[in-house]
């Protein structure tokens, strides 16, 4: 029988989120009424464009970017690929790219495979991170050649929430004359971001990280950056994506950023909030957990805790049984047994890289979600632990 979303108690917001009702009103009448191609001659259709124009002016407007930057995609991973592969067909005379050890494996494995790749050898550099997450940036200086095409960042861990400094590295970047991409996936909508006081040149988002639907994404392209298409195809999106565009999820898109936009001060004090909340209490209570993560130096509604001794599936197996939605890390990777290569790039010990789990919240969660949790999960470490003939040592 199916779980009814008022059954559920979601924090797995990093994953995806719901679609918020506001959005959702916005984008049903471009499912109904206005079904038109955006690309016709005729009024029928060139009135979608003008609706698209508007979803691409709210979303320069949180980006603090120009509408004319903003192309649309179907998601983050194409966002990702599109950035980072344009770079290296306009750099042909360089093949090395710098990334980190951390990333979200739609850049990690587009990395993974462009090393391996037989036609032409790239070489990755992939910067380490410390015990707390954060990256070292004398590392990252001595990491740039003149070889170097491409930096790509990510400017929000997934799973952790760590924050990386991706304005300042940009900015050394461009003063080497290399590109630099970021992955915001997760942070968009959650931290101000004013791409006009910066020096990135891509960045990427995806709809359903914050509220609008899943099958949309953005790639920012900064104006003037040498840019080849990555989907080749109709004079769409003025010949930077070919494909006739997803015009409900567009608008959809559109509204959310505007959403994002008046709430994120309540993302950075209430949901925050309920976050150390959370997070505090499940310290406090549960003996062998740790936080993954800089305690401060990240983003407002994510929070990684290690319980040492037990499996992370077993975790949300149980935690599953009342409801609760939480990971073990990224949803691209649910499904391997390997832990988490975020968390191993941390250098969290075995015995608890296998016990994490990550919680991240969203506007739509109380206080009365999260007083259920911590009356429901140390409970359950309690019982996996009795189980565990490891834990009989300690």
């Amino acid at each position: 029988m199916a779980v009814l979303p008022e059954q559920v108690i979601y924090m797995d917001n990093n994953a995806t989120t719901r679609v918020a009702p506001e959005v959702l009103d916005a984008m049903m009448p471009y499912l109904t009424q206005f079904y038109g191609n955006p690309s016709s001659m005729h009024t029928f259709g060139g009135q979608i464009g003008q609706a698209i124009n508007q979803a691409r002016q709210e979303i320069a407007s949180l980006l603090g970017a120009e509408p004319s930057e903003i192309v649309f995609t179907s998601c983050g991973t194409e966002s990702d690929s599109t950035a980072i592969l344009s770079a290296l067909q306009t750099n042909p005379e360089k093949n090395h790219l710098v990334t980190t050890r951390v990333e979200h494996p739609a850049v990690k494995n587009l990395c993974d495979n462009l090393e391996s790749f037989t036609g032409r050898k790239y070489h990755v550099t992939r910067l380490p991170v410390a015990a707390d997450g954060v990256l070292d940036m004398q590392r990252f200086k001595e990491s740039l050649t003149d070889d170097t095409a491409i930096v790509s960042v990510m400017w929000a861990n997934n799973e952790t929430g760590v924050l990386f400094p991706v304005e300042e590295m940009a900015r050394i970047a461009k003063e080497r004359g290399i590109l630099f991409h970021t992955d915001a996936v997760q942070a968009v909508g959650k931290i101000p971001i004013r791409l006009k006081e910066t020096a990135i040149d891509f960045l990427s988002l995806s709809g359903h990280k914050l509220h609008a639907p899943k099958g949309v994404g953005v790639l920012y392209v900064r104006k003037g950056t040498p840019y080849i298409p990555f989907m080749n195809g109709g004079h769409q999106e003025h010949g930077r994506r070919g494909g006739t565009e997803n015009v409900a999820s567009i608008i959809g898109l559109g509204r959310a950023c505007v959403l994002a936009a008046e709430k994120m001060a309540e993302e950075n004090t209430r949901v925050r909030a309920l976050r150390d909340k959370l997070e505090q209490g499940l310290l406090s209570t549960i003996p062998k957990s740790l936080l993954n993560g800089h305690p401060s130096q990240r983003l407002p509604n994510t929070a990684n805790i290690s319980f040492e001794y037990v499996e992370g599936e077993a975790i949300l197996l149980h935690m599953n049984q009342y409801n609760i939605c939480a990971s073990s890390g990224s949803a691209c990777t649910s499904g391997s047994l390997e832990p988490s290569h975020v968390l191993r790039a941390m250098g969290v010990p075995f015995t608890a890289a296998h016990g994490s789990i990550r919680f991240s919240l969203s506007i739509y969660n109380t206080a009365q979600e999260v007083d259920f949790v911590l009356a429901t999960l140390p409970g359950i470490i309690a019982k996996l632990r009795a189980l565990s003939p490891f834990w009989e040592d300690q």
